[in-house]
């Protein structure tokens, strides 16, 4: 169930721009389905970062941060040079869970939204809760 701009209040947010490669273009050059979670991920790393946090010193310090459930709702095709605008929130962090929602434009026009829930795991993959002050 993807989350509406007012569920929720957001904890934190970011715009993160890509620009569509030819390599995640079909022959029509449309960006094919199985890129937008990839850059759903760059949209969070970079939200986290923008927090003062590297995912690289997470995982580190023994955390691992794994999607446990990606929804997305393609609306119009993105293509091939587009420059895309990615608007990831951070809706929740609480337990074990992470929650983000996404809006994918190009200019103003909506091409997509997504939500995930993310969990954090141990480095044997058992679930563990969110560390201390990591969002």
């Amino acid at each position: 169930m993807m989350c509406s701009a007012d569920e929720s209040p957001v904890i934190a947010a970011a715009d993160v721009m890509v620009q569509v490669r030819y390599a995640e273009c079909d022959p029509m050059n449309v960006a094919h389905h199985s890129v937008y979670p990839i850059w759903l991920e760059i949209a969070r790393t970079e939200l986290l970062r923008q927090r003062g946090k590297a995912y690289k010193d997470v995982e580190a310090s023994g955390t691992f941060i794994v999607v446990a459930r990606l929804n997305i709702r393609y609306r119009k095709p993105a293509f091939y040079d587009d420059n895309l605008r990615i608007h990831v929130r951070l809706r929740e962090s609480a337990g074990v869970k992470i929650l983000h929602d996404y809006q994918i434009y190009r200019a103003g026009d909506l091409l997509a939204e997504a939500d995930t829930t993310l969990v954090c795991v141990d480095r044997e993959g058992k679930i563990k809760p969110i560390p201390e002050g990591l969002l």
